[in-house]
This record gives structure tokens, C-alpha cells and sequence, in this order.
């Protein structure tokens, strides 16, 4: 057998082993199934206002939101050259892509009925079905044009926005001049980019020797298997996690009532619209007025009458203590 037979049967090996699931790839994507149901436990404590906290408002939440959504599209890209290094397969590629495209048409039907203002009509699912298909062609391109064209995508959205771009048909480009209500929003741009950034590691990464020790890495220990078993079930946990975490969670805030402060600050922006000034007027309001199910009345409808006067006299003091700048 000559050299160059067996750097043919060496480079053949490699790529039916890179092929092959890598448990490294599903740790990867395990933990940001549990990054995500981190996340969604949260904004559900946030939603029902089991937490005064409204993470919406936080910086630094939007942020992990957004490396959740990220590091699932820089996923997606690394995964279809894993699937496809040994040339495209089409049945395979359709099946994936039929369940992911089914599963966003789910996630859409299901919040148009559940929350109709904020229904996901393009969230990370629409985007991982969307990207997939626009990546076929870079896995063949040269990285570096990968990277130039992912490079384009993040920026676009900074330099080719425009009104003309508002109509609800065109959303799910991400180029309108005002981003639309939705609970869950990943357009193509800017976010399509990171799907390209990973199609170009994998491809950057598969030729090195070093790639296919790890692509030869098994998961031991139980931390790692477990997290092993969520990357492999990350679509059916995306589906279900939610359902499970709002049953859950909306029978406790039936038992326990809203947090107070949260429930303060509702009826403050109801009532004067001034996001800067509830908040400390609120924290003075439920130390005098802490009681839960109060509260829960109040924002019933059902509250009585000396309910309603009492709140009005915290609010009278309170204001006075800390008045509006």
C-alpha cells in the first residue's frame, strides 16, 4: 500500500468519525439547554410576578438571553458540517429539517392563542430551520468567505435598516426600522451570522489532528452524560420545558399571591406611567402595606374600599418621602 493510500484511508477515517455524533457537541448543547431553561424559569418568576424583579428590564439578562440564542445558531452551523463531511446527504437533512420547521410552526400556533400581542411568529427555532437551508452553499465555500459573509450579517442590521422594511411580512429579516412585539425574536439578521461563524469553525477545525481526538471523546462521568442526554432531546426539552415550568409556577403564584413590589409597581405604571419613579415609592409603599393577599385584591378588581384607602395613604406618605426629581 502506497503513501498516498494510506493518507486516503486515514483522511476517509477521519471523516466518517467526524461523521459520527460528537458527545463534546452535545455537552455543548446541553448546557445551553439548561442556560435556557435557566433563562425561561426567570422570566416566568418575572411574568407572574413571583419576583419583583422584571429581568426584561436588566442588561445583563437580555445579554445571556442573547448568547443562549447565539451559541444554539453557532450550533446549528457546526453541526451541519459534522452531518454533511462526507457530502451532502438530502433524506437525512430534510428529516431534520421537517422536524425543526414543524416544531417553529408549533411554537407559533400555541403563543398566537396563548399570548396573541407577543406570539413567536420568528423565534430561535424559525431562525435554526431559516439558517439551515441559507448555510448550504458556505459548506463548500472557503472559511474565510464564510467569516466575511457572517461578518456582513451582524453588522447589517446597523447600516441597511430601513422603514420600508417595517411590513409584518419582512420581519423575520430583522432589517425593519422598529423591532415588533414578540416573546421570542431571532431574525435572519443579525443572527443568521452566527450560524455562518460556526459552519466556518467546522470547517477550520475538522482538517486538525487535535479535532479528531475530540471528536473521539466520550462522556464518563454522570454531570456529562446527563448533559450528553439533554444536546441529543434539545428539541422535545425546548417544547415541553415551558409547559411544565408555567404549570408549575402559575399554581404556586395561585397559592402564594404576586410578590408585592411587583404587584406596587404594576398598579403604579397603570395609574402615572412613571417606570423611574415606582420603583422606590414602591419599595416605601409594602413595607408599610406588605400583606399578599391585599395585594392579589388589588389587582383583582375585588379589593374594598378602606383596601384601596389604605394603599392611597402609603402612597401620599411615601411620595412626599421620596418626591419625583
Amino acid at each position: 500500500m502506497t503513501q498516498a493510500d494510506l493518507t486516503a484511508l486515514s483522511s476517509s477515517g477521519a471523516r466518517a468519525a467526524a461523521s459520527q455524533r460528537w458527545d463534546a457537541v452535545d455537552v455543548a448543547r446541553g448546557l445551553a439547554i439548561v442556560a435556557m431553561i435557566v433563562y425561561h424559569f426567570s422570566w416566568d418568576l418575572s411574568f407572574l410576578q413571583l419576583i419583583a424583579t422584571n429581568i426584561l428590564q436588566i442588561p445583563a439578562w437580555r445579554w445571556f438571553a442573547r448568547g443562549i440564542a447565539g451559541s444554539f445558531l453557532f450550533l446549528a452551523g457546526f453541526g451541519l458540517v459534522l452531518a454533511h463531511v462526507q457530502g451532502f446527504r438530502r433524506r437525512p437533512f430534510l428529516r431534520r429539517l421537517m422536524k425543526v420547521g414543524g416544531a417553529a410552526l408549533a411554537v407559533t400556533l400555541v403563543t398566537y392563542f396563548a399570548f396573541p400581542e407577543s406570539y413567536i411568529f420568528f423565534g430561535i427555532l424559525h431562525c435554526i430551520a431559516v439558517s439551515s437551508v441559507l448555510a448550504l452553499p458556505f459548506l463548500r465555500l472557503h472559511p474565510a468567505l464564510t467569516l466575511a459573509a457572517a461578518a456582513l450579517c451582524l453588522i447589517a442590521p446597523q447600516i441597511f435598516t430601513s422603514p420600508a422594511l417595517d411590513a409584518p411580512w419582512l420581519d423575520w429579516l430583522g432589517l425593519g426600522a422598529s423591532e415588533p412585539v414578540a416573546n421570542d425574536y431571532v431574525p435572519i439578521f443579525p443572527w443568521f451570522g452566527l450560524t455562518l461563524i460556526g459552519v466556518a469553525a467546522g470547517r477550520l477545525l475538522l482538517p486538525r489532528q487535535q479535532t479528531m481526538s475530540l471528536a473521539r471523546w466520550r462522556a464518563e462521568n454522570a454531570l456529562s452524560r446527563g448533559l450528553v442526554w439533554a444536546g441529543r432531546k434539545s428539541l422535545p426539552i425546548y417544547l415541553i420545558h415551558q409547559i411544565v415550568l408555567l404549570g408549575i409556577l402559575y399554581g404556586v403564584a395561585q397559592m402564594v399571591g404576586p410578590n408585592t413590589t411587583a404587584a406596587c409597581q404594576q398598579i403604579c405604571l397603570a395609574q402615572n406611567g412613571n417606570p423611574a419613579l415606582c420603583p422606590s415609592v414602591c419599595s416605601c409603599i409594602v413595607q408599610q402595606v406588605p400583606e399578599r393577599d391585599l395585594w392579589q385584591r388589588l389587582l383583582a378588581g375585588t379589593a374594598a374600599a378602606e383596601d384601596s384607602t389604605r394603599i392611597s395613604r402609603a402612597a401620599q406618605q411615601c411620595m412626599r418621602q421620596n418626591p419625583p426629581s
